[in-house]
């Protein structure tokens, strides 16, 4: 069995292929930005938020797959509570790193599992990280260096390369810090398949054959 991510994210698709899972990439389209307008201005909580939108992201796509376990993901990034929104381009990139400079955030990291027209399964961890102060000269050199990749993060860096060199100190999973709860997720997983990547038998259980 294949799963679905419903997400354009390659990193959330690579940590998942990475884990031995057969997953195809299928991005759902939502107004997210709208979404999470209405929830703070109702002043919503913002795990639930992340919720709701990995739910709409993985609802949307099984309704062409219903019999398919679609994986919906979502993470929003919380300052002083004020929520963060991928920046769109370089200058508002430069924006945001600034706001975060010197102090802690916490990135609000949610994942859904959806079949058959019902949530299977939904989590949210909530690692916190802390920037080092940054002069203008090394957001510059940062953005200089990472370009417009930085435009798919909502943090507005890339932990998983040079963006490590940002921060003094991290709290929490580092899966969910990229994007995605992968362990807990992994652990579902083989509950709800009854059967284990390591007992020999991949064929049945979605999970690509490991090489060596």
């Amino acid at each position: 069995m294949t799963l679905v991510l419903a997400s354009g994210s390659a990193i959330r698709l690579a940590l998942l292929s990475g884990a031995g899972l057969s997953v195809t990439a299928a991005p759902a389209a939502i107004d997210e930005a709208a979404i999470k307008a209405a929830a703070q201005a109702e002043g919503g909580d913002v795990a639930e938020t992340a919720l709701l939108l990995a739910e709409m992201k993985a609802r949307r796509v099984a309704r062409t797959r219903p019999e398919t376990l679609v994986i919906g993901a979502d993470q929003i990034l919380v300052r002083d509570r004020e929520w963060f929104d991928k920046p769109e381009d370089l200058a508002a990139a430069a924006a945001q790193l600034r706001r975060l400079a010197g102090g802690w955030h916490e990135l609000v990291s949610a994942v859904v599992c959806w079949r058959g027209g019902t949530v299977l399964w939904r989590h949210v961890a909530r690692p916190r990280l802390r920037m080092r102060p940054l002069s203008e000269a090394v957001i510059a050199a940062y953005l200089a260096a990472e370009g417009a990749r930085v435009l798919s993060s909502v943090g507005a860096y890339r932990l998983e390369g040079p963006g490590i060199q940002l921060f003094d100190a991290i709290e929490g999973d580092y899966f969910s810090v990229l994007g995605l709860p992968l362990l807990p997720l992994l652990g579902f997983l083989r509950q709800h398949l009854r059967r284990d990547w390591l007992d020999g038998n991949t064929d049945e259980t979605g999970f690509t054959r490991a090489i060596g």
